[in-house]
């Protein structure tokens, strides 16, 4: 009887390691590239069955304290953006907003308008002093004015024309240039 001995296999699970760990760093790169460059927020486009219509009419408390109602900022465009401080595509956004708006507001002619979804108001006026943002921001406590515009999660948008009409919806994190875009190619909207 032959007995044959096997060399042992050095090494093979350091090879099989190394080339999991190489196709997890591919992938990884590939993800970050795509995340880093997707396109504006005219690209994030979502129907809904509010477009081309009249928005519904909001009547609410701002975190201020103060009521306001949608109505009231007719004759601007209005960019009605659904936020929670919990949400990390909400912080990424921000900046973007603070851009838009103060760009707008300056000229009279926009405003960004929020609404707490989700969270607690107090954290929400926290993240604002803390990031800026010194726009309106209504309190939704029973959800009704998400479940009026059909929203599902932050980061949610609604570009709402000077006359009061939804041009578009954007899900996930807006960007100014975004929003600017959706502005140009909707100047034929009533006003």
């Amino acid at each position: 009887m032959t007995t044959i001995s096997v060399p042992p296999r050095t090494g093979t699970r350091r090879h099989t390691a190394l080339w999991v760990a190489l196709a997890v760093g591919v992938l990884l790169a590939f993800l970050v590239g795509v995340l880093a460059t997707r396109d504006s927020a005219a690209d994030k486009l979502a129907g809904s069955p509010l477009l081309g219509k009249p928005a519904p009419e909001i009547d609410g408390k701002t975190l201020a304290g103060d009521r306001l109602t949608l109505s009231s900022l007719r004759g601007r465009w209005v960019v009605l953006n659904f936020v929670a401080s919990w949400c990390v595509p909400c912080r990424q956004e921000h900046p973007q907003l603070v851009d838009f708006d103060t760009r707008h507001r300056a000229g009279g002619d926009g405003q960004v308008l929020g609404v707490v979804f989700s969270d607690k108001p107090g954290n929400v006026r926290d993240f604002l002093r803390e990031n800026g943002g010194d726009w309106p921001v209504l309190e939704d406590p029973q959800g009704q004015i998400a479940l009026e515009f059909g929203v599902r999660g932050p980061p949610e948008s609604f570009v709402i024309s000077p006359g009061g009409v939804v041009v578009a919806k954007i899900v996930g994190p807006a960007t100014a240039d975004g929003l600017e875009q959706i502005l140009a190619s909707s100047t034929g909207v009533k006003r």
